[in-house]
């Protein structure tokens, strides 16, 4: 079984981190302010063909174009057990490696068999690696799609190497290129930065959890409803539990701080049909993560609301029949699931607290002056009084020294070249599906609560070209006409 070697994204990661750090007075406070949606590439559809209405996973014809990114992470991205897919434009700093533990089989990005069916541009960056791609033997890694009116497709850029079975629909290309996640390190230091910031925002509503049930009460005027849970949201046992929110204005934005060390999510809530709560609180509904080693999100729904997680060091686990959201993480992601789990693209346009950054009072050095060569006590002179008068003298003060400030040098991003391209290969049929009904995959915590239909069960035929790993070693890439209308693995 091949492993992935040492991420070379890890230490560009680390050293983003250091340098967003070190740009800040080291006196600094952070102050939240006012509110502000997520910058672009984060946050709400980018580009010209976004939908003016969102469907509900649908495995239709395609239903928009968004640029915008759906899943981010500052460190590694790895799915294993069943997770099936990954809808829209996926950034990972790290590693990204396809291992599908049971059973193996295929995992679709960017373009999905069930989900919003909003896909990215044509040719743009559907996958970007800062590290190693690596699709584990058994496995297959599937990029783009096509539905009753064409093709999507687009690229593989990939810093490290490639190892394994990869399929890319024409004209989509993997490109070798070193400089592949320059353009988003600054992405990480935004996500860390926003994710602490809305971390530290004063809760406006209460938090009940009982034994089967999480209701979050808000204030009912505030634009921007925030709750601070200190625990998990899940049954005493670890079982799945409801989330219900009330008195919650029309058009508020949700934030939902989930401030535990290691907090876990697990729920039977959301199905993504209109008129289910969570579906219509989706696109401004935030859960955040801001300090978590490790974080989970476990259950039976079509999970609504989008995912942030600041801490670099982390891992957040998202195991849900379907996530609709965006996934935002300065750390490190595991997509897994006992079968055909998803993430699907979903916008985030909401408005987040925004921090100023402001420096603490400290004192402030006097302009500095030239020093005399040869320092002398300062002489001083007392009024001829009989009694002497003490004098009080002020010290000459001694200019502080500055540390000097760190300049972050961010190198234009050169134009890469495809040092491995696709190449049209004829469509074989008749290849056994990656996942469906069978197969199992214990649940990480108790039972519990309705069990929802997973939309990453067998939708259609899969169309599938295989390329061996040496052949992608020497330079040459497998590339499948894939029509993937509604194909899952």
């Amino acid at each position: 079984m091949v492993r992935p070697p040492a991420p070379r994204g890890r230490h560009a990661v680390r050293v983003a981190v250091a340098t967003a750090v070190a740009v800040l007075p080291l006196a600094a406070v952070l102050t939240v302010g006012s509110a502000a949606p997520l910058a672009p590439p984060l946050g709400a559809c980018t580009g010209p063909d976004c939908p003016a209405t969102w469907p509900p996973p649908n495995n239709g014809d395609f239903t928009g174009r968004d640029a915008s990114i759906t899943v981010f992470t500052g460190g590694n991205y790895t799915v294993n057990a069943r997770a099936a897919e990954a809808e829209g434009k996926i950034v990972a700093l790290g590693d990204f490696t396809i291992d599908r533990s049971e059973g193996g089989g295929i995992f679709n990005a960017g373009v999905v068999g069930v989900g919003s069916r909003v896909v990215p541009p044509n040719g743009s960056d559907f996958v970007t690696v800062g590290g190693d791609v690596s699709v584990l033997p058994g496995n297959s890694l599937l990029i783009g799609g096509s539905d009753s009116q064409g093709q999507a497709f687009g690229n593989l850029r990939y810093a490290g190497t490639l190892t394994g079975t990869v399929a890319i629909d024409p004209t989509g290309q993997a490109i070798q290129d070193a400089n592949a996640a320059a353009p988003y390190r600054s992405v990480l230091t935004q996500i860390e930065d926003v994710s602490a910031c809305t971390g530290r925002a004063t809760a406006t509503g209460t938090v009940a959890v009982t034994a089967s049930e999480a209701t979050f009460t808000g204030d009912g005027t505030s634009a921007r409803q925030v709750f601070n849970v200190p625990g998990n949201l899940t049954a005493p046992g670890g079982g799945q539990i409801g989330l219900v929110f009330t008195n919650i204005p029309a058009g508020a934005t949700v934030v939902v701080n989930m401030l535990a060390a290691d907090p876990v999510i697990n729920t039977y809530t959301g199905t993504g049909l209109p008129g289910d709560q969570t579906t219509e609180l989706r696109s401004k509904l935030m859960w955040n993560f801001p300090t978590s080693t490790i974080a989970q999100i476990f259950g039976s729904a079509q999970f609504q609301g989008s995912v942030m997680a600041g801490n670099p060091a982390g891992t957040t686990t998202i195991a849900m029949p379907g996530m609709n959201g965006r996934v935002y993480l300065a750390g490190n992601l595991i997509q897994a699931g006992s079968g055909g789990y998803e993430i699907h693209s979903y916008p985030f346009d909401g408005d987040l607290p925004e921090c100023d950054v402001t420096p603490s009072p400290t004192p402030t050095s006097p302009t500095p002056t030239s020093p005399s060569p040869t320092p002398t006590p300062t002489e001083t002179t007392t009024s001829p009084t009989p009694t002497p008068t003490e004098t009080t003298t002020s010290p000459t003060p001694t200019p502080t020294p500055t540390e000097p400030t760190p300049t972050t040098s961010s190198a234009a991003p050169t134009s890469p070249t495809a040092t491995s391209s696709s190449s049209s290969a004829a469509p074989t049929t008749g290849r056994p599906t990656s996942h469906g009904p069978t197969g199992h995959h214990p649940a990480p915590t108790g039972g519990g609560g309705g069990q929802l239909p997973s939309t990453g069960a067998g939708n259609a035929s899969v169309v599938l070209g295989l390329a061996g790993a040496g052949l992608l070693a020497l330079g040459g890439l497998a590339v499948v006409v894939a029509r993937r209308r509604g194909r899952h693995s």
